[in-house]
């Protein structure tokens, strides 16, 4: 049976000006699948009781067709493809054929954006066309290798309601960051790397962080304290009483590390600090 959606080993049943006719394994001839001559790459041997490896998908017309170009994802699989379209009946996302995959709305999580890239799970309609969804949750797994201390990357495909990322990695391992462990905007579809493995949940989610170890981060800290208060005549408005969120969106830091930089900087006796702020010596 010819698989939607999968790469499929068919034998050549017979040649025609416009192609060739493939076995479309039914026992009748008129199923028999069409790879036309345009969808076959050039340097291709196609030899009549030969077998050829195509990816089979269904033209304009719902009919099985056949393309010898291998595409970027197959049914059931979790794929980073391009958005190539938002129309009125939902979303077209390039995944190598010669028809762009349709997204419905139903299907659709977060907004999409032409000419960006997420992360879509591919999967056979109830038409039998090939059809991409970007809710790909239940579709990861937790069967890793992964040990804590490793590095990895990942990427975005959405967020809890407290502001934890869900990330997927490798395309297929589920991973989240707490809302805790960054510091910076993050974006439905970003690609992010270097990302250490803190944690593994008890069902084998991997728990990540983008920060440096705590030296390297306080490190920086220290660096980014320095220059503001350099660059406003030695004076921030800023102590270790400021409120959090605007440490987060000034330093890029939590604010016990805030804290903490600014009593290593005092203890080097660079900077001071009273109820009015921080100054430099």
């Amino acid at each position: 049976m010819v698989k939607i959606g999968e790469l499929n080993t068919l034998e050549v049943k017979r040649k025609a000006d416009f192609g060739y006719f493939l076995d479309g394994q039914t026992g009748n001839s008129t199923d028999d699948v069409l790879l036309h001559n345009k969808f076959i790459e050039d340097g291709t041997e196609i030899e009549v009781g030969k077998e050829v490896e195509v990816f089979i998908f269904k033209d304009s017309k719902g009919r099985f067709a056949a393309t010898t170009k291998k595409p970027l994802a197959c049914v059931g699989d979790i794929a980073y493809l391009k958005v190539v379209d938002n129309t009125d009946i939902g979303t077209f996302i390039d995944v190598g054929l010669p028809k762009d995959v349709l997204v419905p709305f139903r299907e659709k999580t977060h907004p999409m954006f032409r000419d960006e890239k997420y992360l879509f799970y591919i999967y056979v309609d109830k038409s039998g066309r090939i059809a991409a969804t970007t809710d790909i949750d239940h579709h990861l797994t937790t069967d890793h290798e992964y040990n804590l201390g490793d590095t990895v990357t990942g990427i975005v495909y959405g967020f809890q309601t407290n502001g934890t990322a869900m990330l997927c990695v490798d395309n297929k391992y589920a991973a989240v960051i707490l809302n805790n462990e960054y510091f910076t905007d993050l974006d439905v579809g970003q690609v992010m790397e270097n990302l250490k493995v803190i944690k593994i949940y008890d069902d084998g989610k991997l728990g990540l962080t983008p920060r440096a170890d705590r030296k390297s981060e306080m490190d920086s800290v220290e660096y980014k304290i320095l220059s503001y208060l350099e660059g406003n005549d030695g004076y921030m408005r800023f102590n270790d009483k400021s409120d959090p969120k605007d440490i987060k969106i000034l330093f890029n830091s939590s604010k016990k590390n805030f804290k903490r930089a600014l009593g290593v900087l005092m203890r080097k006796g660079i900077v001071y600090q009273d109820e009015n702020g921080t100054y430099l010596k």
